[in-house]
């Protein structure tokens, strides 16, 4: 759950404005930050009180909005901004805030142009840089929200916040112990700070350690019982531990505190799911569909995604997968339990509705110079079954595939897909990313000294071009963000690099991607989506099962009926986080234009 809220951002950019022309208990009124009703009836009498200066107009304008956005009514707010800005363009802390209000509504590229304009009028002003930090978050660009937020505390040392912020934006990166750090600094300047015991939670879980996790969220509740936000964060883990009645007790409490909250019902739908009882599930799920909240920022949107996900499985009429508790502590940092699955029985189907559909599979375990993994082999056997068993034509599979087998199946797969509607690559192996661009690392890779790199993979935009003659949808699936084990062949004088040059010369250094590496965002265009198993820069886990948590949740899923294909990944995603208590989240790519729907399974 992400609890550096919009609201906290925004809450941490507004700074006081200039003194207002107007009886001293209405510009005290006016200016205080802690009534939002009082706040906006002051300015507005200030407002009516004859003819105010220019300053105190723009100021009192400034302060009523500031009002609206503490009530969390963000078109108001904007409006009120608007007229504040109208009489003085270059009001900093109104482009400040109207940027805040603008990511309350989840316009992100909005709201990073009024902090732009924001930092152009006051290059030495800290708080944009912390909304536009926030902004590179939520769009996933970690480094930048990074070098942002280092520059918020460059200017304004003294602040907890950022280094809460910077400590999360490391966390999506996958460095958690560099997080960590940065949610200490913020508590030795605010000991009592409810958000970066929260943090710490988070970090705790995402180590994998629950327990710990419980004893930070404790405090943050303790610390803050009027706020929703830690309930519903604790709430979450409880749910992860299989500690259903805590949940929900949590999630209730966040509910009392802020009615209406999406994160609170989405959770207590999740968590009768997974207590069996789907039609109470269902109920909740609507709830935070038809909830009225404006609030649509940060974690409120994801939840509203996971909501239509699950109703659309509920409706397919399909039995929904059993995910077990994650452990309370887990004994690998690496690896997680996973269950046994099967292919699912063949699934009749109509060709005429649903087209020719082709798929190359390919799993690499046996790493002649890495050792073997234990998952690959397995995963690509069974998907390879799936994906028959709904109706594929042609499945191409490989198994412990050598970089001229990989090119030469990729060669054959080509022919295949521009004869079919849906062309599909799935991988399950290691792979890398050097210099932005992401490779496939074949069985056979050797990159001792003296080795061009790029000689020893495959790029996965020669994988893409592969699916490119395919007439209607182009899906690659990759579970190749494993801890990369070619580290250990980097010089000590290199070992903390992520990324390194490939070329005729270089020694082509890998990345260690349990540090922070993984493979990096794709650009994705047409009617192709490429899924990761896990978001950029981070970690897969292995399963200790058979199967990786990626490919369980695959095979679980795929053979849902009437689940259009975005709806289906975001429940493959859901039941990853759910079954490795949020450590791995799968990330789609790309979006599908036009007004056709794509379904695996369509009765």
């Amino acid at each position: 759950m992400r609890l550096v809220s919009c609201l906290a951002a925004a809450v941490l950019a507004l700074l006081v404005a200039p003194a207002l022309a107007a009886s001293p208990k209405d510009t005290a009124d006016c200016e205080q930050m802690t009534n939002p009703a009082l706040k906006i009836s002051a300015c507005s009498r200030i407002l009516q009180s004859g003819n105010p200066a220019k300053d105190a107009k723009v100021a009192a304008l400034h302060h009523r909005a500031v009002g609206y956005l503490l009530k969390q009514d963000f078109d108001r707010a904007i409006l009120e901004f608007n007229e504040a800005l109208k009489l003085d363009p270059a009001y900093k802390r109104s482009l400040n805030s109207r940027g805040n209000a603008w990511k309350g509504k989840g316009e992100l590229d909005l709201a990073l142009a009024d902090y732009n304009e924001a930092i152009r009028v006051d290059p030495a002003f800290s708080f944009p840089y912390n909304g536009r930090a926030s902004v590179w978050y939520n769009k996933g660009e970690w480094d930048r929200a990074i070098a942002d937020y280092s520059e918020v505390i460059r200017l304004d040392p003294g602040l907890a916040a950022p280094y809460a912020n910077r400590g999360n934006a490391w966390k999506a990166k996958g460095e958690l112990d560099r997080a960590l750090e940065d949610q200490n600094e913020a508590l030795r300047r605010d000991p009592k700070n409810v958000v970066v015991y929260a943090n710490r939670g988070e970090i705790w879980r995402l180590k994998g350690d629950l327990e710990r996790a419980l004893i930070e969220q404790d405090q943050s509740v303790r610390l803050d019982p009027l706020s929703p936000l830690p309930f519903a964060a604790r709430g979450d883990t409880y749910r992860y531990k299989g500690e259903l009645n805590r949940a929900l007790a949590d999630y209730d409490q966040a509910l009392r505190l802020t009615p209406d909250y999406i994160p609170a019902y989405v959770g207590r739908g999740l968590t009768f799911e997974k207590a069996g009882d789907i039609a109470r599930a269902r109920v909740e799920f609507n709830k935070a569909l038809t909830s009225k909240s404006q609030f649509r920022g940060d974690n409120a949107g994801s939840a509203l995604a996971t909501a239509r996900a699950r109703l659309a499985a509920f409706d397919s009429g399909a039995v929904q997968p059993v995910i077990p508790a994650a452990p309370a502590k887990v004994t690998s940092p690496t690896s997680i339990p996973t269950p046994e699955v099967t292919a699912p029985s063949t699934v009749p189907v109509d060709p005429g509705k649903i087209g020719r559909r082709v798929a190359l599979v390919i799993g690499n375990a046996d790493y002649r110079n890495a050792g073997k993994l234990k998952n690959p082999q397995h995963d690509a056997e069974v998907i390879a079954a799936t994906l028959r068993a709904i109706g594929f034509e042609t499945v191409l599979i490989g198994i412990d595939a050598t970089r001229e087998e990989i090119l030469d199946g990729l060669r054959k797969f080509s022919v295949e897909a521009a004869k079919a509607d849906w062309a599909v690559v799935y991988y399950s192996g290691h792979g890398m990313e050097v210099n932005g661009t992401n490779y496939l690392v074949p069985v056979d890779a050797n990159f001792s000294a003296g080795r061009d790199g790029r000689s020893q993979v495959v790029s996965l935009d020669d994988v893409m071009a592969a699916t490119q003659g395919a007439r209607k949808l182009r899906l690659i699936l990759l579970d190749a963000c494993r801890n990369n084990p070619f580290l250990k062949r980097t010089p000590p004088a290199e070992a903390s690099r992520t990324t390194v040059a490939m070329g005729p010369t270089s020694v082509g250094l890998v990345g260690e991607r349990a540090a922070g590496g993984g493979l990096s965002p794709v650009n994705v265009s047409g009617a192709m989506l490429v899924v990761y198993a896990t978001k950029h820069g981070q970690t897969a886990l292995d399963g200790q099962g058979t199967n990786s948590p990626f490919a369980v949740a695959m095979v679980q899923r795929l053979a849902t009926p009437n689940v259009e294909i975005n709806k289906l990944f975001r429940l493959v995603r859901d039941d990853v986080m759910e079954a490795t208590a949020g450590r791995q989240e799968p990330y789609t790519y790309g979006s599908l234009p036009g007004k056709e729907d794509f379904f695996f399974v369509q009765k």
